[in-house]
Formats: C-alpha cells, structure tokens, sequence
C-alpha cells in the first residue's frame, strides 16, 4: 500500500507545476487527538473538490480550479493521482511573520492562513501550524483510482 495525501485539486496542481513548493496544513476533523503532523516522507497528493476552495487561494491558481460544479467527487468517479512529493524538511511554525514569509511559495490566501493558523482542536492549538518543504515530481504514468467511501470524510492521509 502506497500513502495519500488529501489536498484541494488546485493545490496539488500549483505543486505539480513548480508554483508550490510548501504545503501549510492545520489538519481534518478525524486526525485524532494528537493533531495533524507530517508523518509520512514521500507520498502522493490526492486531489479534492472542496468547493469553495477557488475562493480561498491566489487568483492565478484558480486556472487549475476545474470546471464542476460538486463538492466531492462521485463513487466510482475515476480520480487522476498525477504527483508524489518527497518532504525535505517540516515544522510547526508559531510565529505569524514567519507564515507570511512563505508567500510566493504558495497559492493559498492570507485569510485561509490565517484561519488556519488561529484554529484551535483536536489536539492543535491556536498559533501555530505545520509546514512541509517538498519536491514534487510528475508520474510518469497517473495512477486513476475509482473514488470510494473510504477516500472521504475530513482526514489528510489515505491508504492507496
């Protein structure tokens, strides 16, 4: 089995075509009670279709914003894996100057950092979030996985 990471479909794009190269993360709902970390050092990037994510990062990333209109994708829906990053260094950041010294390095909007970094549960605390310095590398054969139930719900890692 290979490890998923569950990320907006316009991310993974940034990432995929060298705009991105750090992935700044607060967690899902079911991490459980230690919080979110970076727990993995390579994986592939799962792609989602949170629905209000074209709202919520830069405007030249919401070109890879596809055009539908659902939230999640169907059972059985074929879903493209094209990128795998490797993590070259990660870290809890606990200083808000720090996160904004990060733009241009993401397509993520001040105010969703922010959100994120001033969020507090299931095992994180306000002021604070995790950062992953990665490199990713384009498949050279997508991988296409018939989306299931257990692809879903409000989690960040995925066996596949």
């Amino acid at each position: 089995m290979a490890v998923a990471f569950k990320e907006w479909i316009t991310v993974c794009e940034a990432l995929g075509n060298g705009v991105q190269n750090v992935i700044i993360r607060k967690g899902g709902i079911h991490e459980g009670k230690g919080g979110f970390e970076f727990i993995y050092d390579e994986f592939y990037l799962f792609p989602t279709l949170f629905h209000k994510q074209s709202q919520q990062v830069t405007e030249g990333a919401r070109q890879w914003m596809p055009q539908i209109n659902k939230k999640v994708w169907d059972l059985g829906e074929l879903v493209r894996i094209k990128y795998r990053c490797t993590v070259e260094k990660c870290e809890l950041v606990t200083d808000w100057q720090k996160v904004l010294e990060l733009e241009g390095r993401h397509v993520y909007s001040e105010d969703l950092l922010r959100e994120r970094f001033d969020w507090e549960g299931k095992g994180m605390s306000a002021g604070c979030i995790n950062v992953a310095y990665v490199k990713t590398e384009v498949l050279s054969e997508p991988i296409d996985l018939a989306y299931s139930k257990s692809h879903g719900g409000c989690r960040s890692w995925l066996e596949i």
